[in-house]
């Protein structure tokens, strides 16, 4: 059997070397396929041993947080329907109280248009929590733009159109 040309000339090349070169030859051989070994295998799995337990917890928390939210949409279904005059006064009652003057209504057929002016975002997703418990309305169009503004509590305030969704007459 016959080798290749440049196969042949490295093992005359290896015969040509000394033992101390021979050996320093391998040695470096043996410390890239360490190396290389490392980097494919071994560092990896380490790096995914080290992390599992952190993974472990944030998904933990992600499914807690997703059970909460399982249980409250159970709640919300077994809520009984609200009638469309009941639910506009829930609405009513809760822009009056939530957001004031910074919110105006108006409504046209089963749904009702939330004009809003100047309304801080913390307000903003109080009433949306009560428009959806209280009215089980929920927005079927939302035109909205943050707006930076020095005197509000975190410093924006939302202007816009949200258009809710009530129950037919």
């Amino acid at each position: 059997m016959s080798l290749p040309p440049s196969i042949q000339s490295l093992r005359t090349r290896w015969a040509q070397l000394q033992a101390r070169e021979k050996n320093l030859l391998a040695l470096a051989a043996g410390l890239v396929l360490a190396t290389l070994l490392w980097q494919l295998s071994l560092a990896p799995a380490l790096t995914t041993l080290r992390t599992a337990d952190a993974q472990a917890r944030a998904l933990n928390a992600q499914l807690q947080q997703m059970r909460a939210m399982q249980t409250e949409a159970k709640s919300l279904q077994q809520q009984p329907a609200l009638a469309f005059d009941e639910a506009l006064r829930a609405l009513t009652l809760a822009t009056e109280q939530t957001l004031g003057a910074t919110a105006k209504l108006n409504t046209a057929g089963d749904r009702t248009s939330v004009t809003l002016q100047g309304a801080s975002a913390d307000a903003l997703a109080q009433w949306l929590a009560q428009a959806r418990l209280n009215a089980r309305s929920v927005p079927a169009e939302a035109r909205l733009v943050r707006a930076v503004a020095p005197g509000a509590p975190g410093g924006a305030t939302w202007n816009g159109v949200l258009v809710m969704q009530l129950p037919a007459r």
